[in-house]
């Protein structure tokens, strides 16, 4: 007596997968990305206090440069991005002046800035020894 079983293969059910499940991986590689950019874009240090200079007619870049003075639209003064008062500006300039080698100084002055003020401040450098200064400026809207 010979008994065949029949055999019989059954097949596992394949999970049919959805748009979404296939779009997942996708999307978590996107925000990680995305999370990396905001954090990356961070890393620039930027002024301790909003500045919009005033426009200019002549254009070109400024050239990188080691000492940035700013004047706040409320004349708010800081040298390299640390606030300090008048006297404190002219001592750190005069002070910086003195080594060998000094770039041209850069002053970025807020556009709504009183005119005397940045005027007032340009003498203030001039006496702390400074002979090249840059205004800098943002190109006319045309």
């Amino acid at each position: 007596m010979n008994k065949h079983k029949p055999s019989m293969r059954l097949r596992a059910p394949q999970r049919e997968t959805s748009d979404d499940e296939r779009i997942l991986p996708l999307i978590n590689v996107v925000f990680l990305l995305l999370i990396f950019f905001m954090i990356a874009g961070r890393l620039a240090s930027s002024d301790p206090f909003n500045i919009e200079p005033p426009q200019s007619a002549s254009e070109g870049p400024p050239e990188a440069q080691e000492m940035v003075v700013l004047v706040g639209a409320d004349g708010d003064l800081a040298l390299d991005g640390e606030i300090m008062d008048e006297t404190t500006l002219e001592a750190a300039v005069a002070e910086r002046m003195a080594a060998e080698d000094v770039p041209p100084l850069r002053l970025k002055a807020d556009g709504r800035a009183d005119a005397t003020k940045v005027v007032a401040v340009m003498e203030l450098l001039r006496e702390a020894g400074v002979e090249s200064l840059r205004l800098l400026t943002i190109p006319e809207a045309r």
